[in-house]
């Protein structure tokens, strides 16, 4: 008998949690939460840097291209040409007609139709690119950071804005989150979406939305845009 009201004495002074021990809890949790939090920030700047590294690396590898065979990726051919290089342009499929135009409309610019498949082929074929130089159509587009397609065109009316429509080879990518977008534009054009380098089209999300009219400013972070940019 005496023994279980010692028992219950003890247990009686051992219920509940004192202030310090939900002091140290607390404590615990918000660091916890601190660094998932911070570790989504350092994913979300990781995808960021990818995205404009991938940009500038197109940029570089076209103009490596040119300066290697002084003809335009994706334009190049005839495919007979292409493949008599031997190596990797044995296993291409794509030719294109050296007219000196890249052939992508703005509807071809996540569909690889036109000469924006034989772009990332003719750039794999010649080692300035990953992947695989037999990829043809949608499959021979660059997955971007985003989970969206990275694709080419040579649109003459794609993106009007501010001074006009962006003209020339623009590169572009799909499903880039708002606050995504909005930091590649700073970092390489001057952060506003309809001028510059660096223009955004807004999306449906989870679609390669095809580029059109450059949205006004500012970016919604809650929302997904095309980004284009010139090379």
């Amino acid at each position: 008998m005496e023994t279980k009201q010692a028992i219950r004495k003890i247990y009686a002074g051992e219920e509940g949690f004192t202030l310090i021990e939900i002091a140290i809890v607390m404590v615990i949790v918000g660091l916890l939460l601190g660094g998932v939090l911070k570790g989504q920030e350092m994913i979300e700047n990781g995808r960021v840097r990818n995205a404009i590294s991938s940009l500038d690396g197109v940029s570089a590898a076209y103009n490596s291209y040119y300066d290697r065979y002084r003809r335009i990726p994706g334009d190049d051919g005839p495919l007979a040409t292409l493949i008599a290089r031997g190596g990797n342009w044995a296993n291409i499929t794509l030719g294109g007609n050296n007219n000196g135009v890249i052939a992508s409309t703005a509807g071809q610019t996540f569909t690889g139709a036109g000469e924006n498949a034989n772009f990332w082929q003719h750039l794999r074929a010649a080692g300035f690119i990953n992947g695989n130089p037999a990829d043809a159509g949608v499959a021979a587009l660059p997955i971007n950071a985003f989970s969206g397609l990275t694709g080419i065109t040579n649109a003459a009316t794609i993106m009007a804005g501010l001074g006009g429509a962006l003209t020339g080879n623009k590169v572009c990518l799909g499903r880039v989150p708002g606050k995504a977008a909005a930091a590649i534009d700073v970092q390489l054009d001057d952060g506003v979406s309809n001028s510059g380098s660096v223009r955004a089209t807004l999306g449906t999300a989870g679609t390669n939305t095809t580029p059109g009219a450059a949205v006004a400013p500012p970016y919604n972070e809650a929302s997904e845009y095309t980004v284009c940019r010139t090379f």
